[in-house]
């Protein structure tokens, strides 16, 4: 299978995972020359508290990831190895906004961080993560960091 594109699902708290995350996309971009999307999903709340915060009014869901500092630091490292990406960022369900995102650019691989979490913390709080990984429309990544 040849890797063209790609898609590093990035969240509010992968500020603690960029180190690996950047590792792994760039092991896979580097040899391929695969295009990435670096993607930022917001909940309603988590956007405009974003937006607010960054004093952007009239803006763009795009735009607003751009100012995200996981993804600003995301983008450092993969200006330095040379590798070309886009940022995007949507609204809604964060799990489900991924995968919408992985089947909208065509993503051949996903890369998504996460945190070991215990079989009670899966069960009363569910995982971004997980949902990526069970429905995404093509094979996924995960970085796993810490535990919960």
């Amino acid at each position: 299978m040849a890797v063209e594109t790609i898609l590093v699902a990035v969240g509010p708290k992968d500020h603690e995972r960029v180190e690996r995350l950047t590792e792994e996309t760039v092991d896979i971009a580097g040899p391929t020359g695969a295009d990435v999307v670096l993607a930022h999903a917001f909940t309603e709340d988590g956007y405009e508290v974003a937006r607010s915060k960054l004093n952007l009014d009239d803006t763009t869901p795009d735009r607003v990831a751009e100012r995200n500092e996981p993804i600003r630091d995301l983008e450092a490292v993969l200006e330095a190895a040379d590798i070309d990406y886009t940022i995007r960022g949507t609204v809604g369900d964060p799990g489900e906004r991924m995968v919408e995102m992985a089947e909208r650019t065509g993503a051949d691989i996903v890369v998504v961080g996460g945190q070991e979490r215990s079989p009670a913390g899966k069960a009363l709080f569910g995982s971004v993560a997980q949902s990526i990984m069970l429905d995404a429309p093509c094979p996924t990544l995960y970085v796993r960091t810490g535990t919960e």
